[in-house]
């Protein structure tokens, strides 16, 4: 793992601006793109504002910074429900991107999710993000159904849904 990365756990409105500011770099960047402007602005505002987020960790939704020595260079969001963690969310910034971050992430998040005994990893990701999908296929993930939902404001997001299964530690012989 790289041993210059560190997950900070973003608990504070210090901290979901932080996220906040983070998320409003990276979508631009990323996203624009692939769902245009519009939707950009709406999911920024509804979705990854301080106060959104602010609001999901108050309803159990854990928010990490990404830190690359002592510079946030990303996030990623999670919550377990039944014994599987739903991955809500893992952005770096572009320039972080391919350095071992987004690996170092997954694995934080893998163990994470084994602490909280869940059998899987799930997540979503827009069906026309190319390089998101061959990175979770890489790490072990599958497409395992199409979900369109309806986010408001005239938007939908167009997503695969992905899981990854985990090995129980449990049966492992030594």
């Amino acid at each position: 793992m790289n041993n210059h990365v560190h997950f900070v756990p973003a608990k504070s409105t210090r901290d979901f601006i932080q996220i906040a500011r983070l998320a409003d770099t990276i979508w631009r960047e990323h996203y624009i793109p692939i769902i245009g402007a519009g939707q950009v602005d709406y999911m920024l505002e509804k979705f990854q504002s301080a106060d959104a987020i602010a609001k999901q960790a108050a309803k159990g939704m854990v928010y990490y910074t990404v830190r690359s020595e002592d510079t946030p260079v990303g996030y990623f969001a999670f919550e377990k429900m039944d014994r599987e963690l739903f991955l809500s969310k893992i952005y770096l910034l572009k320039e972080y991107r391919s350095k071992g971050l987004g690996k170092a992430s997954m694995e934080f998040i893998t163990a994470r999710a084994r602490e909280l005994d869940c059998a899987a990893i799930s997540l979503t990701v827009n069906k026309y993000n190319d390089r998101s999908i061959k990175a979770y296929e890489g790490m072990g993930f599958r497409k395992t159904e199409e979900a369109v939902v309806d986010i408001g404001g005239g938007y939908v997001m167009d997503d695969y849904r992905m899981a990854k299964t985990l090995r129980s530690n449990k049966n492992l012989s030594v």
